[in-house]
């Protein structure tokens, strides 16, 4: 099975309100401003989303206000995994796929399986997902790593597509990229290095960056899709310092932050997250004057 996920992807912030309610108001805008802007999927209920911090009908909403507003424009992307392999196969089954193209799943965490955990915990899910599957590899939100010969094993399953890979091992990068079956798609994690990816072979991105600052990014995209490096390459630096400030103090506090700044949504995240602290909040609003005319 070919992977759609191709491109930009927008890893979807959660906006609240200042009582900490869900603003959807603010969702649609969102969804519409990465749209207009030359995203080419989007992911909904990503770890830039806060979802542990949503009750279940508070997804099922932010669910259905990013079906509605994207009004199939593009392909979306859920995210849906876990620790508990069974509850995860529960959740697929309760889940309704109307508009939804494939599922996004973490590495289980907390609990740290080895190599071959992770190999059986994948195969079940895609075994019961109705929608491809691409693994998300975070190594630093997880606690654990998936290896490069265990994604590639992993890559034979004909309804696993692609992995994001947000370990910042190029070396683990490249050997998944080496050894991958052709149909098998490689996504960057990571803002940062999604150029350098790109050019080693990675076919897109699921991005924090973008909701705010889509442009720049997707003509980045567009320009190593295109065969012009050089472009991609400037366009690489131009953001380099923002990529790094939004992750300064957490991620989506960062985001947030910049989005608020610019009139996307209000600069309000719930508990155990904080908003940025008021240092990275000024050199993000300095780096913005720089980077807003790219």
């Amino acid at each position: 099975m070919r992977n759609i996920f191709k491109g930009t992807g927008i890893a979807l912030i959660t906006p609240f309100n200042e009582d900490k309610s869900v603003d959807f108001v603010a969702l649609e805008r969102i969804v519409n401003h990465v749209i207009d802007g030359g995203a080419d999927f989007l992911v909904a209920l990503g770890t830039t989303s806060e979802a542990p911090t949503l009750t279940a009908e508070e997804k099922k909403q932010v669910i259905s206000t990013i079906l509605k507003t994207n009004a199939k424009r593009l392909p979306v992307l859920l995210g849906l995994g876990g620790n508990n392999t069974a509850g995860v196969i529960e959740q697929i089954k309760s889940q309704d796929f109307s508009g939804i193209d494939g599922i996004l799943s973490v590495v289980p965490y907390y609990n740290k399986p080895n190599q071959r955990g992770m190999k059986a915990h994948f195969e079940a899910i895609a075994d019961a997902s109705p929608v491809p599957v691409i693994l998300y590899n975070v190594p630093g939100r997880v606690g654990v790593n998936l290896q490069a010969a265990t994604c590639v094993e992993l890559a034979k399953h004909p309804n696993i597509v692609a992995v994001k890979e947000a370990s910042g091992n190029l070396q683990q990068i490249m050997e998944i990229l080496r050894d991958k079956p052709a149909d098998f798609d490689v996504i960057s994690g990571d803002d940062a290095i999604t150029q350098p990816m790109m050019a080693l072979g990675a076919q897109g991105v699921i991005s924090v960056a973008a909701n705010a600052y889509i442009k720049p990014f997707a003509r980045m995209m567009r320009a190593m899709k295109e065969g012009q490096p050089e472009v991609a390459l400037k366009l690489h630096y131009s953001m380099l310092r923002m990529n790094q400030l939004i992750f300064a103090d957490g991620n989506p506090a960062g985001i947030k932050c910049l989005m608020s700044h610019i009139g996307l949504c209000k600069n309000v995240l719930r508990l155990p997250l904080v908003p940025a602290n008021e240092k990275v909040e000024t050199d993000i609003i300095e780096e913005w004057k720089q980077l807003k005319n790219k």
